[in-house]
């Protein structure tokens, strides 16, 4: 599909020249920009790659590229709708995302178009982004405040693309704050009495991840997650096999002491996933994981240039919050991380603003503000009010215990 606006030129990619010509152009809008990090080729590719992303057997997505009357790349996006969650709001709604774009409301704006419309014809009445095609926890929600290095995962992106959706009419729908904790530091006295107590209970396992047991821990990290998040607005159940699709991918970097479970009588109550944040050595790639960067990335991972790590998720079954079994797993990593002191720093992400629980526990164990991401929606009717992500409920452990009366 070619659009013509303006001389502009919107093109559908559809083989390798706009596959290569999708991935150009944020190497061009970064290209004097010394904080960004260029994803890996392969793994934007992935998401795109109905054989690789299991979204695609309840979804579909398409991208394009901008040109400007001179044939220069100026930007690019995607658009895609989950069908399992783009009918469980009050009105259809699809995403957009891993755009890009140079500071010209022009040329953003017929980007946006172009996916409200495909959008539209596919009965949508709104577009959340920017969003992935897929789970949230990688290339989720504009970066507004923060504008230091990504970690892996994180979305980067020029200030001014903040103007350019709110100039289009994206509108605010919730807040994701990304916090710091500086491992040099103490931990605050009460979390690691509190971390004894439960740490003490003869009930209670403390395991970390290790791959030979790979299928069970990924079926108990679904087990609780499902619970853990029930009660979030627009609830879908984890995908096991793309949770070690996941596992698989980041074999190469992930830690297995940095993942760690809690099991109460050998029931799988609590889980936290960590990543050492390895945006530290692809930023050196470009993009292009050939022969020569892997063996450059052996390498750079033998000499432990890795000083950050990213707390990617981490989840309690709601009758098991308030039950300290939080403070007992960041015993059991900082135990971990003083045989690791390359590890100055973890990264805290993401909290929505509608996870006040999470905050709080933020708060609890000393970490600071670093970044702020918003996900915006856009409706295509005046007809539907603007809406606000719901929030979790404070009370789930309650909620939980009367509903087994």
């Amino acid at each position: 599909m070619l659009i013509l606006n303006n001389a502009m030129q919107i093109v559908e990619i559809k083989d390798r020249k706009t596959i290569r010509e999708f991935l150009k152009v944020p190497k061009i809008i970064y290209k004097n920009d010394p904080v960004w990090v260029c994803p890996l080729d392969r793994e934007t590719e992935s998401i795109f790659n109905p054989k690789e992303n299991s979204f695609f057997k309840h979804g579909e997505a398409i991208r394009w590229i901008l040109k400007d009357e001179k044939g220069n790349l100026t930007g690019r996006v995607a658009a895609f709708i989950n069908k399992n969650k783009a009918f469980t709001y009050q009105q259809p709604t699809g995403g957009m995302g891993f755009f890009e774009c140079i500071d010209s409301n022009e040329a953003a704006f017929l980007l946006f178009d172009t996916c409200r419309d495909w959008l539209k014809e596919r009965g949508m009445q709104a577009m959340d982004g920017p969003i992935n095609f897929g789970e949230n926890d990688v290339n989720w929600g504009l970066l507004v405040e923060g504008f230091v290095h990504p970690g892996i995962g994180m979305n980067y992106n020029p200030p001014y693309y903040r103007r350019l959706f709110e100039s289009y009419g994206f509108k605010f729908y919730f807040e994701q704050v990304s916090n710091h904790l500086d491992l040099r530091k103490p931990f605050p006295e009460r979390f690691w009495k509190i971390a004894e107590w439960v740490r003490n209970k003869p009930e209670y396992q403390f395991r970390h991840f290790n791959y030979k047991e790979a299928s069970k821990f990924i079926a108990d990290l679904k087990n609780i997650y499902d619970s853990a998040w029930t009660f979030h607005e627009n609830f879908t159940p984890m995908e096991e096999k793309l949770l070690l699709k996941t596992m698989e991918k980041s074999r190469a970097f992930l830690d297995e002491e940095m993942i760690w479970f809690v099991y109460h009588n050998e029931e799988p109550v609590a889980f936290l996933i960590m990543f050492p944040d390895v945006n530290q050595i692809t930023r050196h790639f470009k993009g292009n994981l050939n022969l020569w960067n892997k063996m450059r990335f052996l390498y750079m991972k033998s000499r432990k240039i890795m000083t950050r790590a990213r707390i990617v998720i981490m989840g309690v079954k709601p009758s098991y919050q308030r039950n300290g079994l939080e403070s007992g797993i960041f015993w059991h990593l900082n135990e971990v991380m003083k045989r690791k002191p390359q590890y100055t720093e973890l990264e805290l992400s993401w909290v929505g603003d509608f996870n006040p629980k999470m905050r709080a526990l933020h708060e609890s164990v000393g970490a600071v503000f670093a970044k702020r991401h918003i996900t915006y929606r856009k409706l295509f009717t005046s007809q539907v009010s603007e809406q606000r992500s719901a929030i979790i409920p404070v009370d789930t452990k309650e909620k939980i215990v009367r509903g087994k009366e």
